[in-house]
């Protein structure tokens, strides 16, 4: 596990202060509160239900909160729009894979790279040098990306050829494409064995390491979520009912009894 990150200025990157948000009266998330700073591993973990990727949209846009403020870098987010809040830098991956389908693995990541790299409209419709430059920056810089992933000699398939774990790992990349200071991974390691799950983890702790990347992760594989995350955060019914160390959760009883269970509990992290 990763060494907890320390603020010496005492700043916050993402400020969550009483956040809730209520569908047809039902609560899926309910008085969150979360203080992260730049740097930082936090996980979030409950079972289905518990309202964790609803706080993943309340933080991105995708919805908006009932009640409630999100500040990122000092600026109150609560009520902008997914584009606006994703060039302020924050990004994220989802549950359920959305690549675009009709694109190769390269394309997928270059598209996300061109909404942080905006060029010239008359450079692009006569393919000025400015433009073939900038394409040919973005390809670098894509195929980089890509090796880190073990993705570089499938660059020119289409997305939705990959085997699944390589679409989940293809979505991290186009994630990273949008040079975020926060990103947002939900559950990055579902449906995978446990050796590709353990691979997904050391991807991510490299590219905190290698990015300087504060991370935030939903996952429901126990062994990733404790050996990666330096806080954790227990959701149920939209509500924390417990955070700390990953060593403070296990041992927390509430979490051994409705979420690892006393086996997974007492197992090594």
């Amino acid at each position: 596990m990763s060494m907890a990150f320390t603020d010496t200025n005492n700043t916050y990157l993402l400020e969550v202060d009483n956040l809730s948000k209520a569908f047809k009266g039902l609560r899926a998330v309910d008085g969150y509160n979360l203080k992260l700073r730049s740097g930082e591993i936090l996980g979030i973990i409950g079972p289905n239900g518990a309202g964790k990727s609803t706080v993943f949209n309340l933080f991105t846009g995708y919805i908006r909160p009932t009640h409630g403020t999100v500040h990122f870098g000092g600026q109150d987010i609560t009520n902008f729009s997914p584009n606006r809040i994703a060039e302020l830098g924050i990004s994220r991956t989802f549950q359920n894979i959305r690549l675009f389908s009709s694109m190769t693995v390269l394309d997928n990541v270059k598209s996300a790279q061109q909404l942080r790299d905006q060029d010239n409209l008359f450079s692009t419709l006569f393919s000025l040098p400015a433009f073939l430059s900038r394409e040919r920056r973005l390809t670098q810089l894509a195929l980089k990306n890509l090796a880190l992933f073990d993705l570089a000699d499938r660059v020119n398939i289409l997305a939705t050829s990959l085997p699944y774990g390589d679409q989940r790992r293809l979505e991290i990349v186009r994630a990273l494409a949008l040079q975020p200071k926060l990103l947002l991974l939900d559950e990055p390691t579902a449906g995978m064995s446990l050796n590709e799950s353990m691979a997904v983890l050391q991807l991510i702790q490299s590219i905190h390491d290698v990015y300087k990347l504060t991370l935030i992760i939903v996952e429901h594989n126990m062994p990733v979520i404790m050996q990666l995350c330096e806080r954790i955060q227990v959701l149920n019914y939209g509500q924390i009912i417990a955070e700390g160390t990953p060593e403070q959760v296990r041992k927390n009883p509430q979490v051994i009894e409705s979420y690892l269970g006393k086996a997974e509990a007492n197992a090594p992290a």
